[in-house]
C-alpha cells in the first residue's frame, strides 16, 4: 500500500511540472499571435487620460492647455485600439481649441477632418464644428489640387502633404504659393498662385513621362558638320502673313460696309429735299428763292440738309475707295507670296476678292476652308 502511494506521489511530481510548461506555452503562443496586446492597452490608456485633461483645460477655459491635450490624445488615438468615430470626435474637438486660439489653418484641417464623419459626433458637436469650420475657412485659403498620375508625391510651399491621392483638399494661409510634384519616369510640374481669404483657389499638375534614355533623336543623327556662316542662306522676312490678311478682309468688309451705309444716307436726304422741293415749287418757289436777300426762314433748313447730303455723300467715297484699297491689297497679297517670300505662292487657302458697284458692296471669299 505504501508502494502504491509512493508511486503515485511520484507520477504527480513528474507531471505537475509539465502541466505548468503546457500552460506558460499556451499563454505564450497567445501573446504571440497578439502583437498589439501591449501596446494596444498602454496607447488607448494615454489617449483616455489625455482626453480627461483637455476636457477639463476646456471647460475651465484653458485653450492652449485644451490644445495640447487633444493633440496629444488624437496623436496616440492613430496606433491605439480606437474607432473613426472616437478620432473624429477629437479632431473636431482640438479644431475648436485651435479656433479659439486664432489658429485658423490648423482648425479648418481639423474640423474638415471631423466632419467627415459627421454622423457619429454626439451632443451638437457637428453643429458646432460646422460654423467652426465656416469661421475658419473665411480666415483661410481653401485649395483643390488634381494630381496626373496619382501617385506623385506633391510639396506646398517645399512640405509634402502626405499620402499620394488624385485629389486634395487643402487649407492655406493667405499669399502667394508654390506647388510641386514630382514622380520617377515623369518631368516635374510646378505652378504658383496667389491665395485671397476666404476664397477657393483649383489647380490640375499634369506629369508628362520624361523621354527614355537611348530614344532615337539628336544622338543618333550622324556627326554633326560645321557650317560656315557666309554660306547660309538668308533669312526670309517673317510676316504674319495670315493676320495681315485677316485684318485687310475685316477692315475692307468694314470700310465698305461703312461706305454704303453713308451713301444710303445722302440718298434719303436727297429723296427727302426732292419731295420737299416740289411742295415749295407748288407754292411759288423757284430753285433761286434760298439765293435772294430776302429768302425765307425755311432755307435755313434747305441749306442745313444739302449740307448733310454732301457730308455723307463724302464720307460714303471715302470709305468705298479705302474698302476698295484694303481689299485690293488683301487680294495682292496671295499673288505678292511668292516675290516676298522667294517661293511659290500657296494654293490652297482662302482668297478675298472686294466688289463695289454703284449700289452694292462687298467681298467675294473663295478657296478652300
Amino acid at each position: 500500500m505504501k508502494d502504491t502511494q509512493g508511486g503515485v506521489r511520484h507520477a504527480l511530481c513528474a507531471f505537475m511540472p509539465c502541466f505548468f510548461m503546457g500552460v506558460a506555452a499556451v499563454e505564450g503562443v497567445a501573446i504571440a499571435s497578439e502583437p498589439h496586446a501591449v501596446s494596444g492597452p498602454r496607447e488607448t490608456s494615454t489617449v483616455a487620460s489625455s482626453l480627461r485633461r483637455a476636457r477639463q483645460a476646456r471647460d475651465a477655459g484653458r485653450w492652449v492647455e485644451a490644445e495640447a491635450a487633444y493633440e496629444a490624445a488624437l496623436t496616440a488615438a492613430d496606433t491605439a485600439w480606437t474607432t473613426d468615430a472616437e478620432r473624429a470626435e477629437i479632431a473636431a474637438e482640438l479644431g475648436l481649441c485651435e479656433l479659439a486660439l486664432g489658429r485658423y489653418r490648423d482648425a479648418a484641417d481639423h474640423l474638415a477632418q471631423g466632419l467627415r464623419h459627421r454622423d457619429a459626433l454626439r451632443g451638437g458637436l457637428a453643429k458646432r464644428a460646422e460654423e467652426g469650420l465656416k469661421k475658419a475657412e473665411s480666415r483661410v485659403v481653401t485649395f483643390y489640387l488634381g494630381v496626373s498620375p496619382p501617385d506623385a508625391e506633391v510639396f506646398v510651399d517645399g512640405k509634402a502633404v502626405g499620402r499620394p491621392a488624385p485629389t486634395y483638399e487643402l487649407f492655406l494661409e493667405p499669399g502667394h504659393h508654390t506647388v510641386r510634384a514630382r514622380l520617377t519616369g515623369h518631368t516635374e510640374a510646378v505652378s504658383a498662385f496667389e491665395g485671397q481669404a476666404g476664397k477657393d483657389s483649383s489647380l490640375t499638375l499634369k506629369l508628362p513621362r520624361a523621354p527614355e534614355r537611348g530614344a532615337p533623336g539628336a544622338a543618333d543623327a550622324g556627326p554633326v558638320r560645321a557650317v560656315d556662316p557666309a554660306a547660309r542662306p538668308a533669312a526670309r522676312p517673317a510676316l504674319p502673313l495670315p493676320e495681315l490678311r485677316i485684318g485687310g478682309a475685316a477692315l475692307a468688309t468694314a470700310a465698305l460696309a461703312a461706305g454704303t451705309v453713308f451713301l444710303l444716307r445722302a440718298e434719303v436726304i436727297d429723296g427727302n429735299m426732292a419731295e420737299q422741293d416740289v411742295v415749295r415749287r407748288r407754292r411759288g418757289w423757284t430753285s433761286t428763292s434760298c439765293w435772294w436777300p430776302d429768302a425765307p426762314s425755311a432755307c435755313a433748313g434747305v441749306r442745313k440738309e444739302a449740307v448733310e447730303r454732301a457730308r455723307f455723300a463724302t464720307l460714303g467715297n471715302v470709305a468705298l475707295a479705302a474698302g476698295a484699297v484694303f481689299g485690293v491689297a488683301t487680294a495682292a497679297s496671295f499673288l505678292a507670296e511668292g516675290w516676298l517670300l522667294g517661293g511659290t505662292p500657296a494654293r490652297e487657302g482662302v482668297h478675298v476678292i472686294p466688289s463695289a458697284t454703284g449700289t452694292q458692296a462687298g467681298l467675294a471669299l473663295q478657296g478652300v476652308w
